[in-house]
Formats: structure tokens, C-alpha cells, sequence
């Protein structure tokens, strides 16, 4: 998986564009969803296909974001684009005709399959997840079992079955502390700037910001002062942060501001385009896109606007 660029384009830019996924050309939209309709059929089920999902006779509705942003990215171009489909296909078909993983997995082993995930608000049907934390303007946290071939979000009815909620994210959350961080890179620049990036493939790397106490002194060796970090949650396979101690948050909120809106576009399992402050758990947002000209700017309130005063009067010569 290319981490920090985009995958190749097949058509040009001055080709035209889809409405609904702007980064695929009208022609290899259709060739998208052409093979999308084709995929359900050999599983034996007719769909009508809309711009952003398809429906079956039964009224089942199947996003197609994801899938079309993993066909987007993948370098080898549009020859895999069947493969692909193909097997997201049979899995999400198997995952609803088969029995239900809360049915046949023992207790246990369902709670050490549990994880929690941040997820965009755009993907949560508030009356089904009546139980998700709000972690941020538009963020949530929910409940997720991690099976062999793919993650099963719970709403509330599956809660129901599982135990007290409050138990089950305590549950959850230890399970995410075990693991294993997968990838390291550290993005700097001549002038100072920098922060850090884990990354990996698993589906709860960005939602580590739930530990990042645990997360950054594991990185980077040392604790988080009071004053917290910077923070950004691309997709689902990284999670940025610097630790703030002097200075260098001005370079480095400029950077992660850019680097979260860029890594959030085309990406399957986008989460959120912006920079956000973490303090004691607390994740205040820092960037966003203006409403008129769209245009990515920082915005900052009264307290972030004291921290940096107060570190610019402690460190004038800029690091600690």
C-alpha cells in the first residue's frame, strides 16, 4: 500500500470526470461499475446500480466508496480492477447469507476479537449506533469484531447480546493496546518540521489515537506533557501526531494540515481530512475548509492561541 502518494491515474486529468468519485475518469467509472453489477450476478444476485451503491431485490443497500477508492489506488491499474471487485464481492455476500459470527464464536473469544474503531460520522446510522462516543465534530467511536475476512461493526441490537457496553469498550480498548505498532516513518524537513506517522494494515491504526499516551511513548520513548499533541487521522491506516514542547508545533500544524487533507482523499476508509489537538483525551479541531472558496486554513480558539504564546515566551529560540 502506497502510504504517503496517491495511485497512479490511468486517464488524464482533462478527461472527464465522474460527479460522484472525482478521481476516476467517466470511463473508468463505468468500467467500474460495470464490473461491480457483473460480480453480484455471479453470486447470483441482480442489483441496481446508483452512483455511490447498488440495491438488491430485497431492498439490501451496498456502499461503493470504499471499493472504488481501493480499485483507485492500487498501482497495478485497472487490469485487477475484476479481481478486486470480485472477492469484495463474494466476501460481503458470504458475510450476509452465511450465520452470524455472534452465533457460532464462544463468548470469549468474541471479546478478545473486540476493537475499538473511529469512524466518520457519514458511515454511522445514528439509530442503529445509539450507543457510539463522539470523539470529535463529526468523528465516533463504535465497537468492532475483527474476523478472518473482514470487521463486523455492532450496533446496539448486538450489544444487546454481548454484555454491558461499558465493559465491552474496556474490553476493546486493552485489545488495541496489544498491538503491535507496524510501521514507523518520520516526516521532517530542513527547517525543523516534523511529526510522526504509524501506519500499518491493520483497520484499527487511526483509531490508536484512543491510547496515544501508550502510542507516543512506545514511538518516540519519551511521555506527553500536559500540553497533549497534534493529531491526524487520514483513513484507517494512519495516524500523524507530534508531541507538543516547544515551538515546532507552528511548522508541524501547518504540515499535518496538509498531509491529513491530502491522505484523506481517494483512500478507502477515509476518516477525516483535519488536524485536530489532543489534550487529556480531548480532541479539539484545528483545520478546516473554508465554505465558500473550499480553501484548507487554521483555525484556532482561545486556548490553543495561549499555549502557543505561552511556548513561544518559554522557548524563544524555538526547541526544547
Amino acid at each position: 500500500m502506497g502510504w504517503f502518494r496517491r495511485g497512479p491515474r490511468r486517464d488524464g486529468e482533462d478527461a472527464p470526470r465522474d460527479p460522484e468519485f472525482t478521481y476516476l475518469s467517466e470511463r473508468e467509472a463505468a468500467l467500474f461499475r460495470g464490473r461491480v453489477r457483473a460480480a453480484f450476478a455471479e453470486q447470483g444476485l441482480e442489483v441496481t446500480v446508483y452512483a455511490d451503491s447498488v440495491t438488491d431485490d430485497s431492498g439490501r443497500r451496498f456502499g461503493l466508496g470504499n471499493l472504488a477508492a481501493v480499485c483507485h489506488q492500487d498501482p497495478r491499474g485497472t487490469r485487477v480492477w475484476p479481481q478486486l471487485i470480485s472477492r469484495h464481492v463474494r466476501l460481503v455476500v458470504r458475510a450476509l447469507d452465511g450465520p452470524s459470527a455472534l452465533d457460532t464464536l464462544p463468548p470469549e473469544q468474541i471479546r478478545a476479537q473486540l476493537y475499538p474503531r473511529v469512524v466518520s460520522g457519514e458511515g454511522i446510522d445514528p439509530g442503529a449506533f445509539g450507543y457510539a462516543r463522539t470523539v470529535a465534530p463529526g468523528l465516533y467511536e463504535v465497537l468492532a469484531l475483527d474476523l478472518p475476512e473482514s470487521v463486523m461493526t455492532l450496533t446496539d441490537e448486538a450489544l444487546e447480546r454481548l454484555g454491558d457496553p461499558a465493559r465491552l469498550r474496556e474490553r476493546a480498548l486493552h485489545n488495541l493496546r496489544d498491538l503491535p505498532v507496524e510501521g514507523h516513518e518520520t516526516v521532517k524537513d530542513s527547517d525543523g518540521m516534523r511529526f510522526e506517522v504509524i501506519l500499518g494494515d491493520s483497520f484499527y491504526t487511526a483509531s490508536r489515537v484512543l491510547d496515544l499516551d501508550a502510542v507516543v511513548r512506545r514511538v518516540t520513548g519519551r511521555p506527553l506533557t500536559e500540553d497533549g499533541a497534534l493529531v491526524a487521522m487520514p483513513f484507517r491506516h494512519q495516524l500523524a501526531f507530534h508531541p507538543i514542547r516547544d515551538t515546532t508545533i507552528v511548522p508541524a500544524l501547518g504540515a499535518m494540515a496538509s498531509f491529513a487533507a491530502s491522505g484523506y482523499e481517494d483512500t478507502p476508509g477515509a476518516i477525516s481530512p483535519y488536524v485536530f489537538w489532543w489534550r487529556a483525551g480531548t480532541l479539539t479541531q484545528l483545520s478546516e475548509h473554508g465554505e465558500e472558496d473550499g480553501e484548507l486554513r487554521i483555525v484556532v480558539g482561545e486556548e490553543f492561541q495561549a499555549l502557543l504564546e505561552r511556548l513561544i515566551v518559554r522557548h524563544p529560540d524555538g526547541r526544547d
